[in-house]
């Protein structure tokens, strides 16, 4: 536990020397800010005291920002050669992974501490749905997580950064766009499945303040599944 903790400390410190972390929180402020505040369906147009705006631009935001974040987190130990460094460390490929990955959800966290203030500005303009609030943010999280584990093993199948980031975005466009297509040209049995595997229909249900069990189960279960491919992934290089 002490050595995943050491790792993911590693890569967090990584993104804010290497200036990924200011540019990623910089973009990400600046374009839910301005489409929050300042443009089209803002929250004043809207004239209701909810961040409904903000958590639909930051859905699409963080679905763009996240490969990009993610691209170089086992790509570049490879095509480096400091991937072989970690395997003579006393830390299994599990830790490695979940190092990785609890590094990349830290940085997102902090990007959305940082929008707190829109939440304290929409609560002074007037009475907020704190419990639909909460469960916005939960359902960015969740979403989040899952395409970070995706961007992930999508980095530990390559040495090629722009290879993971293209694999890790058209990957998170079939959760997030495509089934959502699919699942509305079948009916029945199995047009639901189609849209119980599409990202959108779960974050749709968590961000509307809806907490469904099958929901969570459902991000769980993406982000176990990620996380275990890249152990393997990880296992057949060494």
């Amino acid at each position: 536990m002490r050595a995943l903790v050491i790792l993911a400390k590693r890569e967090l410190q990584s993104f804010f020397d290497s200036l990924v972390a200011y540019i990623m929180l910089a973009a990400f402020l600046g374009f839910s800010g301005f489409f929050t505040w300042l443009y089209g369906s803002d929250v004043f147009l809207r004239n209701q005291a909810d961040l409904q705006t903000f958590f639909g631009i930051a859905y699409w935001t963080l679905f763009f920002f996240i490969p990009a974040l993610t691209m170089k987190m086992l790509a570049d130990e490879r095509k480096s050669g400091t991937i072989e460094l970690l395997f003579t460390k006393p830390i299994s490929d599990w830790q490695i992974v979940c190092g990785k990955f609890l590094a990349c959800l830290s940085l997102i966290l902090i990007a959305l501490l940082c929008t707190l203030p829109y939440y304290i500005t929409v609560w002074k303009l007037g009475p907020v749905d704190h419990g639909s609030v909460l469960c916005g943010y939960l359902g960015l999280i969740l979403m989040s997580s899952a395409y970070i584990s995706i961007g992930i093993y999508a980095s530990s199948v390559t040495n090629n950064q722009i290879v993971a980031f293209l694999v890790s975005l058209f990957a998170g466009m079939f959760f997030h766009i495509l089934l959502d297509m699919i699942s509305k040209n079948f009916t029945g049995t199995a047009g639901e499945l189609i849209s119980y595997l599409s990202v959108s229909s779960h974050y749709d249900s968590i961000s509307r303040g809806v907490i469904d069990s099958k929901d969570i189960i459902y991000f769980l279960s993406l982000i176990f599944m990620s996380l275990f491919l890249s152990e393997v992934s990880l296992a057949k290089q060494k």
